[in-house]
């Protein structure tokens, strides 16, 4: 049997592509923004001397580590709303994403943060920095820049990820071509046109990632060349 291409019909639609896209990034950007926040405040936890602190933490990145995320967009999509708590599903579907990724996040920052050598953290304590002082630019930034390969990895999955989101009915773009290929009969073109759009959100969200990483490690990089 031949198949024979035709994208005319698939294409016609792509008024919807581009806002699942859409939704795909609103979707994304704030879940590694606050990912990033909570899984370094995560970290910095899991490093607490407080041991209950310390222990519930390490409690909450196990459970979400190990238990697959499309059960967590259901716990909260229709497990608050058993509750009694009703959420719309994209904001069901981004509370999940958050703390998915946050857990994710804590891991990948408390290796980057164990990877910062007690010398250094001496050294400025000696220098009179503060707490806070050598907390970030001792141990965070430098922690940061260690793992920020693994980070920028993790935060592209979770863009990917976000297609499990169709579940909920959130009209991202895997919902999107489905609802196409249900209309056109036309699913293999469908789906390789989202798999092509997601390969161009994956790597403008490197491009991205990466361009913020020169900005904020610039300083730290000019360092490094002078000595």
């Amino acid at each position: 049997m031949i198949y024979e291409f035709d994208f005319s019909s698939v294409l016609a639609e792509w008024p919807q592509f581009l806002a699942g896209a859409w939704l795909t990034i609103q979707l994304s950007f704030p879940a590694t923004v606050l990912g990033l926040c909570i899984g370094t405040l995560c970290a910095i936890g899991r490093r607490s001397s407080i041991r209950l602190l310390s222990r519930a933490c390490g409690f909450y990145v196990e459970i979400i580590r190990n238990t697959p995320l499309l059960v967590q967009i259901f716990l909260v999509f229709f497990g608050l709303a058993s509750l009694g708590w009703h959420v719309s599903a994209f904001g069901a579907a981004l509370v999940s994403l958050v703390i998915n990724v946050a857990a994710y996040t804590c891991e990948i920052m408390r290796a980057g943060m164990d990877s910062i050598h007690d010398g250094q953290i001496e050294a400025a304590e000696c220098l009179g920095l503060s707490k806070a002082q050598v907390y970030w630019h001792v141990i965070l930034l430098p922690a940061m820049e260690n793992v920020y390969p693994a980070l920028t990895s993790q935060f592209v999955l979770l863009m990917l990820a976000s297609s499990i989101t169709s579940q909920i009915s959130v009209e991202e773009l895997t919902a999107v071509a489905s609802h196409v290929q249900s209309d056109t009969f036309r699913p293999f073109e469908a789906y390789i046109l989202v798999a092509v759009a997601y390969l161009a959100l994956s790597l403008l969200m490197r491009i991205g990632i990466w361009a913020f990483g020169q900005m904020v490690f610039a300083r730290r990089r000019k360092i490094k060349v002078m000595g």
